[in-house]
């Protein structure tokens, strides 16, 4: 009787490792602001002292701190606002994308085109219309073209989620609006010139709560297109909006750090106190 031999299949090949199943590094995060031992005075005041931190681009960077801690003065110190303060210097530097901001040949004009400003009040211009208050900084940098004009006003104004309640009163002073409103078309003013970042100091500490929370949603919008840089007294505000928290405290840099983290897991007693309410 003959025996049969049994033949064994190769094995199969390895099913190769689908691409998704590779390990993916993400790109790092480009820096939109490298600020390095910054110092600024106006006169005798130190007012900011040896801050050194890195602001990603496309986040929403939060600073807080107490009053009269140099919150304010570092914010315009990106777009060297604080220039316009008498007997104002500084030392140190800041690189927006990789270039100095303070370089001799740069035009301070230039970099507040290409970093705009929210401030706390909001201070639509009183003579201009609602539309005019949109494009007065094409208007300045002179721009004629009424159709452009007309379609950057509509795109700003629909950006800061206040298109829909003004669409028909755009030819009716900017003042007329409510608080909120107000601070919107401030903002949709900031974002007509398209910059490439958004300052706002205290932007929603006049406003009542309902209003708050449309400038807090719209703050998240906006951040898919721009680098924001928010100054906030409000703690719980700094927690619901931000990505980065940074804390100063007599002009010094406590803490910068993610938001989440920083609020639970501060790595400095003092930022604890702070936040914990035991100061400030």
């Amino acid at each position: 009787m003959e025996r049969t031999q049994e033949i064994t299949p190769p094995p199969k090949p390895a099913a190769p490792v689908p691409a998704s199943a590779e390990p993916v590094v993400a790109p790092a995060a480009r820096n939109a602001f490298e600020v390095s031992n910054l110092d600024v005075w106006y006169g005798q005041k130190h007012a900011v002292q040896n801050v050194t931190l890195n602001i990603p681009e496309r986040t929403i960077t939060a600073i807080i701190g107490p009053s009269g801690c140099g919150k304010s003065t570092f914010l315009r110190c990106l777009n060297r606002m604080h220039e316009l303060v008498p007997r104002s210097r500084m030392t140190g530097s800041i690189l927006f994308h990789g270039e100095n901001l303070y370089a001799p040949q740069i035009d301070p004009a230039v970099i507040r085109r290409r970093i705009g400003m929210v401030f706390q009040k909001s201070n639509p211009f009183p003579t201009m219309s609602i539309a005019e208050n949109v494009t007065v900084g094409l208007r300045l940098n002179g721009v004629r073209n009424r159709a452009f004009l007309r379609d950057r006003m509509e795109e700003a104004l629909r950006m800061s989620a206040l298109w829909e309640e003004v669409k028909d009163d755009l030819g009716k002073p900017g003042v007329s609006l409510s608080g909120g409103q107000q601070q919107r078309l401030c903002i949709a003013r900031a974002i007509a010139t398209r910059p490439e970042v958004l300052l706002m100091d205290e932007p929603a500490s006049a406003l009542d709560p309902i209003a708050t929370m449309k400038v807090e949603e719209l703050i998240h919008q906006l951040s898919r297109d721009y680098t924001i840089v928010i100054v906030t007294h409000n703690m719980q505000q700094a927690s619901r909006v931000s990505d980065k928290t940074a804390f100063f405290y007599l002009g010094k840099l406590v803490e910068f750090n993610d938001t989440d983290q920083l609020f639970t897991r501060p790595r400095e007693r003092q930022t604890e106190d702070y936040i914990s309410g035991r100061f400030g």
